[in-house]
């Protein structure tokens, strides 16, 4: 009896399926981008040093790092916000002076919640030793909120578009019958590649933040009536 339950409600089911694909369907892409003013930021630096001995390169790196992460802790930037992406230890070749030399690097991301810290952390980044920043990306606390918006404003794209082909075709759209979020669309970060400045530029503005977008994409499918 069960199973015939459920043969039932499968066929029922099915029926239900091949009625709705059977009709006229238009489906469209929607976008939705809202801008704000970020308040955080990550600084991408590096620390690298070059040298004949690969032991002594890596002890400068090391030893720089250490300097780096104390600081930082010291500034009150919590363990979690301090993140190292890559080391690396390379034998090169100096084709000029037909010699060998070691390179050591260490790349570093350093995640400021408070972005009126940047200047008073780069400076002192710099002081600790820090010889190269790769760049900074802009973000900002209020994320899912502002997807949330960027998601309705999609939404509404997708039926203003849906309309227009309705409405050129002499039909209506009827109800939506499907919704996919497209992924990796979400979120457009803002990078800024920075030149390296000198401690007694602690006071000065060196970053525009500008603005940041955010925006989501979805895939609506529309019964044509």
């Amino acid at each position: 009896m069960k199973k015939l339950l459920l043969l039932f409600a499968f066929f029922t089911t099915f029926a239900s399926f091949s009625q709705v694909v059977q009709q006229p369907l238009v489906q469209v892409v929607g976008e939705g981008t809202v801008t704000v003013v970020p308040d955080k930021v990550v600084i991408k630096a590096r620390v690298e040093h070059t040298g004949k001995s690969a032991a002594e390169v890596k002890r400068q790196n090391d030893s720089v790092v250490n300097q780096v992460i104390k600081y930082l802790k010291s500034e009150g930037i919590p363990a979690k916000n301090i993140q190292t992406d890559y080391i690396r230890l390379n034998k090169e070749y100096d084709y000029n002076n037909k010699e060998n030399f070691f390179s050591a690097n260490q790349a570093i991301s350093i995640h400021l919640d408070d972005l009126k810290k940047y200047e008073e952390i780069m400076s002192g980044l710099l002081n600790s030793g820090l010889n190269r920043i790769d760049g900074i990306e802009f973000k900002t606390s209020s994320e899912e909120k502002l997807k949330s918006e960027a998601r309705k404003k999609a939404i509404l794209d997708a039926k203003k578009k849906a309309e227009e082909y309705s409405t050129a075709l002499g039909q209506k759209i009827g109800k939506a019958f499907s919704i996919t979020e497209m992924e990796g669309q979400q979120y457009q970060p803002v990078y800024r590649v920075m030149k390296m400045e000198s401690s007694d530029s602690a006071q000065s503005e060196t970053i525009a933040p500008g603005e940041m977008e955010v925006t989501v994409k979805v895939n609506v499918g529309f019964i044509l009536i």
